[in-house]
């Protein structure tokens, strides 16, 4: 007779002494194993009606029953043997098909906004089993400024490298290494965008194939890097985009050998590896279309002076050129820019800063704004679809102070509004996002420059400009509209000066024109808009 799948609990029968002694034990033993026999009934049955349980019942959220750490019901336990202990923390109510073990809280996207959102969810206590962050990149969040500085330097100059920076020691709080998500229970998936998002069902397809549930989800997929058609050699090997740290690396192995660059394009990207190119000795061309640099944020006046700044470190320029292809040499590397005219400039290494675009795709059904393009989302960064909200530079976000829908692209925005986003999920904050726009660059830093450059604008760049100082090294310029105080850059600082401006661009004070005409200093000129910043608070 077979005993089945379950030893059968019989008398020993032996005429051994050692057996007649073991036989004088048998009751205890018979009932520990018979314990033993019940508790493994037990368990088979329950995780047998649970598996059914998971199959027939689709829960929004796919939440665990009992153990946050959500483990499959289906897998394979790692060993032959019964571990009890451990049977309590596998009862989930949630397709066996669904290859993410934390469901209630999914980030897509792995940049500085889903590092200070899994913060946030720490700071909360409601991280731990509960939420996964799933990312193209094959690294923890990091702080994605240092790509295009510190990352940039010569090799013998001290660059940032990793862990250096990863998110969040841009604004003085931890690094989040790795090691970190994993000891705050958050589930990493790297190097696995989300291609499908199915919203009836709530679950996200990655290119690998694997299938994702969520219960409430935030895209945090920022901004891809503009880049030229193929047609016009775009795709030419030596022709670089940055926009993730495999994007820099590849830009320093070509730097390592290079001996002319050209930059395409004037703004911040442009100006910050112009500036890394010169640490590297190389011979160094910045072109653009426009007639000046940072044409969005600078006066004339004041593009000129970093212009002829950067002309003292031997970088030339070509403003105001179209680019009608890339060349590429015999052993198929680039080796010229042809510009529209005609003419040719000479190139082992380009690198294209033209801007960049909203990563919304797979996400455009959640509902685009065109008009500055990206996510529509309210003051809580909800879109239009309940449970779903999106973050950084992907949101078109309500810019309450300046009453105006705006997309945001730059790190202190995507840290404040993916904190602002997760407070205002788990807890009961209900006041709408009042962002004060704010943008930095920090070029030359590298040992041995003769001159470190850092300049920080708060506020709005409308209306008449009002500039002070002679950029040796400090220069303010002020922007006045209707009498009021709208927005403020300065050059070289102390840090109380910095600190003062974010106050002056969101209060909007009323300001004397002609006595800010006349301060003999940036100095000065800071203490007339801080007297203004006092009459306002008075009346």
């Amino acid at each position: 007779m077979s005993p089945g799948p379950f030893p059968l609990l019989i008398p020993l029968k032996s005429a051994t002494p050692a057996a007649s002694l073991t036989a004088t034990a048998d009751p205890f033993w018979q009932i520990l194993v018979l314990l033993i026999f019940l508790r493994f009934i037990y368990c088979f049955t329950v995780r047998k009606a649970m598996a059914g349980i998971s199959n027939s019942l689709q829960l929004k959220h796919g939440l665990a029953l009992w153990c946050p750490q959500s483990s499959s019901l289906t897998r394979p336990h790692p060993s032959s043997s019964i571990r009890f202990r451990s049977f309590h923390r596998n009862f989930v109510v949630a397709s066996s098909s669904f290859l993410n073990d934390n469901r209630e809280f999914v980030i897509v996207g792995g940049g500085n906004a889903a590092g200070y959102a899994a913060r946030t969810f720490v700071e909360h206590g409601m991280a731990d089993g509960r939420l996964c962050i799933v990312s193209k990149e094959a690294y923890a969040p990091y702080e994605r400024p240092a790509l295009t500085k510190g990352y940039l330097f010569p090799l013998d100059k001290k660059p940032a490298r990793l862990p250096g920076f990863h998110t969040c020691v841009g604004s003085g709080g931890e690094r989040q290494t790795p090691e970190w998500y994993k000891e705050k229970g958050i589930e990493m998936i790297y190097e696995d965008p989300v291609t499908s998002i199915d919203i009836e069902k709530q679950t996200l397809t990655t290119n690998s194939g694997k299938l994702l549930k969520y219960g409430s989800l935030i895209v945090a997929t920022g901004c891809t890097a503009s880049r030229f058609p193929e047609k016009i050699g775009g795709n030419l090997p030596g022709v670089h985009y940055i926009r993730d740290v495999a994007d820099a690396d590849a830009l320093i192995s070509s730097l390592e050998k290079a001996q002319k660059v050209v930059i395409v394009g004037g703004g911040y990207i442009g100006m910050e590896v112009a500036a890394a190119a010169v640490g590297w000795k190389l011979d160094t061309t910045i072109i653009f279309p426009e007639n000046q640099l940072l044409q969005r944020l600078f006066t004339p006046s004041l593009a000129q002076r970093y212009e002829d700044l950067y002309k003292e470190n031997g970088v030339k320029f070509l403003k105001g050129v179209s680019i009608k292809n890339l060349e590429a040499g015999s052993d198929g590397r680039v080796a010229a820019v042809k510009l529209g005219d005609g003419s040719t400039i000479e190139a082992d290494t380009i690198v294209v800063g033209i801007g960049a675009k909203p990563a919304v795709s797979p996400f455009e059904v959640v509902g685009l704004n065109n008009t500055v393009g990206g996510i529509q989302v309210d003051g809580l960064f909800r879109t239009s679809i309940p449970g779903i909200f999106a973050v950084g530079d992907v949101a078109a976000f309500p810019l309450k102070m300046y009453d105006r829908v705006a997309r945001v692209e730059h790190v202190d925005h995507a840290r404040r509004s993916a904190q602002h986003c997760v407070k205002a999920l788990v807890s009961a904050q209900t006041h709408t996002y009042d962002y004060l726009p704010y943008f930095y660059s920090r070029v030359f830093e590298y040992e041995g420059s003769p001159r470190k450059v850092w300049w920080q604008f708060f506020g709005d760049n409308v209306g008449e400009t009002v500039e002070i100082g002679n950029f040796d090294p400090k220069i303010a310029t002020f922007w006045i509209d209707s009498g009021k105080l709208k927005g403020v850059l300065l050059e070289s600082g102390s840090a109380e000066e910095f600190k003062l401006l974010p106050e002056l661009a969101r209060s909007q004070p009323s300001i004397d024109k002609a006595m800010l005409q006349k301060a003999s200093s940036v100095e000065e000129a800071l203490e007339v808009a801080k007297a203004s910043l006092v009459v306002g608070q008075k009346a």
